[in-house]
């Protein structure tokens, strides 16, 4: 009898924490503000949406709400003649998913770095409001140049050393993609590989965008005054901002070193055996290429949590186009302008090796071709193995010195069967 009653108190006390427990949920969600009612004109095509005739919508990016990792937004500046337009850049999101996957995603915006802000500080020219409420028929992402300003900081260049006479003996350049506060990896690039950037028919710089933070901007400034190899796009320097970032380099190799025969796009934690690539250089032949690692039938991942997640309103097809993967790629000089010129009339995609080499390169017909020594891979510490390739990723500052010995200690013979 005893043990009855004890079961009959212990069940008393669950459903009594559990009722607390809900009651005290429901009252902190009612006191989340992130949505307000649209206004009437706004209809989601989805008749069991519309919520009784009213649209919910994420408030405006100008308002102090922080993007999360899982999908993509932009703030806008400026004017349009059409005025505000919902665009769905999420799929299957109900309203209390949104909620809590804002909340579950909040960051301390005073704690924010300049080389973590996301995608939503893009420098634009169309007003564009962005939407998570579901469609019947997803709405696709904006075209590039809505949200991307051309152009370069202004700046002093080593131009006569980067790339003379708009690229006229420029055999390659290499132009590699930096985060502002990776000062010490650069160094290291600087006092390593990048020393064949001064042979006449070599150039190499860097390819940076911009930050909010003043102390960031004053020591990128000092080190630019320094080395003169600094290139600035218009852009927050973000992880959702690399297609921005490749764009900006398209259009400074188009704009300032037409001429060279090969571009080299490649990232500031890789190693580069530049000897062994103008080697692989000096045998091709061929017109409109990018030579890498080939990615074969590459699903979009959809897990919303992923830093790859690309949801069907992004990119709605099951596999992505063949594409050359992004820690480096070489493009042959011919095709640069067109590839710059096409990405501004191409809907966004925040990966950019899949959106260059992949979407665009496809839709002007360039081939892309594998390439064995750029596997774009970190591989074994060893002489012979590290000469046999011509690209190696995920190399520490320090590390960039270890191998840049192995490639030019001439004690160690290797027998090219590595």
């Amino acid at each position: 009898m005893a043990g009855r009653l004890l079961r009959c108190i212990l069940i008393l006390i669950l459903v009594s924490f559990t009722v607390f427990t809900y009651v005290s949920k429901v009252g902190v969600m009612e006191k989340v503000d992130y949505f307000t009612t649209a206004k009437p004109d706004v209809v989601s095509k989805n008749p069991g949406m519309q919520l009784v005739g009213q649209a919910i919508r994420l408030r405006s990016f100008k308002e102090p709400i922080e993007d999360f990792d899982g999908g993509f937004a932009v703030q806008i500046s400026g004017n349009s003649s059409g005025g505000n337009k919902a665009t769905t850049i999420d799929e299957n999101i109900n309203v209390a998913d949104s909620i809590a996957s804002i909340r579950s995603r909040r960051i301390d915006k005073d704690k924010l770095q300049d080389d973590e802000l996301d995608s939503k500080d893009i420098l634009a020219r169309k007003p564009v409001v962005l939407f998570s409420i579901d469609t019947d028929v997803p709405v696709r992402m904006p075209l590039v140049k809505t949200i991307y300003k051309p152009g370069h900081l202004d700046s002093e260049i080593d131009m006569e050393r980067i790339c003379p006479q708009k690229g006229l003996s420029t055999q390659l350049l290499v132009l590699i993609t930096s985060s502002l506060r990776h000062s010490a990896a650069r160094m290291s690039i600087r006092q390593t590989w990048m020393h064949y950037g001064s042979r006449r028919d070599v150039g190499m710089a860097f390819v940076l965008g911009k930050g909010k933070n003043k102390s960031v901007k004053k020591a990128i400034d000092q080190e630019n005054f320094m080395y003169q190899d600094l290139i600035r796009g218009h852009f927050i320097d973000s992880y959702n901002n690399l297609t921005l970032k490749t764009i900006s380099l398209l259009e400074w190799a188009d704009l300032h070193c037409p001429k060279a025969k090969y571009v080299l796009k490649t990232d500031d934690d890789m190693f580069i055996n530049v000897p062994k690539l103008l080697t692989l250089i000096s045998t091709l032949k061929a017109n409109r290429t990018i030579y890498g690692r080939l990615a074969q039938n590459w699903k979009p991942i959809r897990n919303r949590w992923s830093k790859y997640h690309i949801s069907n309103a992004q990119y709605g097809k099951p596999t992505f186009p063949y594409f050359t993967t992004g820690p480096a790629y070489l493009l042959t000089g011919d095709i640069v302008h067109d590839l710059y010129v096409k990405s501004l009339n191409t809907a966004f995609l925040k990966l950019e090796d899949v959106f260059t080499t992949g979407i665009v390169a496809e839709s002007l017909d360039i081939r892309r071709v594998n390439v064995r020594g750029m596997a774009n891979t970190r591989t074994k510490f060893e002489a012979c193995h590290i000469r046999d390739k011509i690209t190696i990723h995920m190399v520490r500052n320090n590390e960039q010195f270890t191998l840049w010995n192995m490639l030019l200690d001439d004690t160690i013979k290797c027998d090219n069967k590595v």
